[in-house]
């Protein structure tokens, strides 16, 4: 017999027990940033490998180790998308979006990156990502920041700390890099092969690592913060008082530099120790030369990433409740004039009540294999039509989850019924 095919380690089924909390997530951020004026742009999965590696940077673990490349059929090298934030720009560019323009723009969808599989962290994960262009003051660095903390309280979600820091601008990023080579090229017999790889191409992820024998000489490397010109220092330094102003706590974490090369200026993370190893779950920053650096006209731009996967677990971790989707009423038909006088009725329900959520039962059964399938829906009302109901001109409604009595109704009736359970519903 031929072996079953199962899933791609890492790259996970999503079953519909676990899609109300996803979808519950989407529509809270979905709702949150229509009220902050975002709009959503919808991007391919699949772009050419250049804009990824022009963009994230040839020595990123992304670009060197993560991504999933292949030449198509016209030996063009492909990768399926890492990351949003380069897509979303070269659309941007592509469809004019972007130059002497403001835009406010959303999306979400799934990322892939080769890496080990673990709680947390996946092959194909889930991201929605927040970008903005065009303004370059640190008010739109503050609005990302405050949109996101909005976000938690409307989840419910606690133990989430603001971890900030400033990477100032090109230049004067350009002159703390050549420090930090020579300081770490004076500890090179310590440093581990990751680190001595990124020392003349990428130094400052060195600060990153996550190598716990590298962490007293992490913390004695020279400060970027000590080397920062004054726009940089005017641009954190009026984003804290921004944050501040907003009541919005935060730690300024010299040593946070984030994983892609396209940063300036501000750079951020949300992280929480309530998840092990997988802290971090919303992260970004600026990058106003990333436009020009695809294509485009200079234009400034922020944004971040937050991991579906991450939060969802954080909701999980937390006890934190979230909607279950379940049907308001169950139809049982028992008998064949039964079931077509009852799914006429179904279709006449849903035209008088929009809001009703009605399973009609599929496949007939016996009237117990039916109130079987209506408890297993969790159905808050069983809706019994039979052959006698049929010709009496009647239908049973039964409530399912208060233990309430069964009371017989006109078919005429039922949908006034219905409302007055559905609006009671509501206003508990």
């Amino acid at each position: 017999m031929s072996k079953n095919i199962q899933s791609i380690r890492g790259m996970n089924d999503i079953l519909p027990d676990a899609t109300p909390v996803w979808q519950y997530l989407e529509s809270t951020a979905r709702q949150l940033l229509h009220r902050y004026g975002y709009s959503e742009i919808r991007m391919p999965i699949v772009e050419q490998t250049d804009l990824f590696s022009r963009a994230v940077g040839e020595v990123t673990d992304i670009v060197e180790k993560e991504m999933y490349t292949f030449a198509d059929r016209n030996d063009d090298s492909l990768s399926l998308r890492p990351e949003g934030t380069a897509g979303c720009i070269r659309a941007g560019i592509q469809h004019g979006l972007l130059h002497n323009q403001q835009q406010r723009l959303w999306y979400t969808g799934p990322m892939f990156r080769h890496e080990r599989p673990q709680k947390g962290r996946y092959r194909q994960f889930h991201q929605i990502g927040v970008e903005a262009f065009g303004m370059p003051g640190p008010d739109i660095d503050a609005e990302l920041i405050a949109l996101t903390a909005r976000l938690w309280k409307t989840l419910g979600l606690r133990n989430l700390r603001l971890e900030i820091n400033t990477l100032g601008t090109p230049a004067s990023r350009h002159a703390y890099r050549d420090l930090l080579v020579e300081y770490f090229s004076a500890h090179h017999d310590k440093l581990d092969e990751d680190s001595k790889r990124r020392l003349h191409t990428n130094p400052l992820r060195i600060l990153d690592t996550k190598n716990p024998d590298l962490k007293d000489i992490v913390a004695a490397a020279p400060s970027l913060h000590d080397h920062l010109d004054d726009v940089s220092r005017e641009h954190f330094a009026m984003l804290c008082a921004l944050l501040d102003g907003m009541g919005i706590a935060y730690e300024v974490n010299p040593r946070l530099v984030r994983g892609l090369d396209y940063y300036t200026h501000m750079v951020f993370e949300w992280v929480t120790d309530d998840l092990g190893a997988q802290s971090t779950v919303c992260a970004g920053g600026r990058y106003d030369g990333l436009v020009e650096q695809l294509g485009g006209k200079p234009t400034p731009g922020v944004g971040f990433g937050m991991g579906m996967e991450r939060l969802i677990l954080l909701l999980e971790t937390q006890g934190i409740a979230t909607p279950v989707t379940a049907p308001d009423a169950f139809l049982i038909m028992a008998g064949k004039t039964a079931i077509q006088t009852g799914l006429a009725l179904a279709e006449t329900l849903r035209d008088a009540l929009p809001a009703l959520c009605l399973t009609s039962n599929g496949g007939e059964g016996s009237f117990k294999t039916q109130m079987k399938r209506a408890d297993k829906s969790n159905a808050r009302f069983a809706l019994i039509l039979g052959e006698n109901e049929v010709e009496r001109g009647e239908i049973g409604l039964k409530p399912l989850r208060d233990g309430g009595e069964q009371i017989t109704l006109p078919l005429s009736q039922v949908a006034q019924q219905l409302s007055v359970f559905l609006e009671k519903t509501q206003q508990n």
